[in-house]
């Protein structure tokens, strides 16, 4: 297991590192699950944003869309 992700995972989502090491590993799959359920979409100016950053194009300078 890669603990050292886990834990920070945790300490991101406000988690003392004493209350992760308490929870089961239903009760960490169950608060991750409602982690991906709760986060927020990109609003389209968001999107619009990183498109305009990141635009798709291919190695040989063509565009991929």
């Amino acid at each position: 297991m890669p603990w050292a992700e886990l834990l920070a995972a945790a300490l991101r989502m406000g988690i003392a590192p004493a209350a992760f090491w308490k929870l089961s590993l239903k009760e960490w799959n169950m608060i991750v699950a409602s982690e991906r359920l709760t986060a927020q979409a990109l609003s389209g100016a968001e999107l619009a944003v990183l498109c305009r950053r990141f635009p798709d194009t291919l190695a040989n300078g063509g565009d991929n869309r």
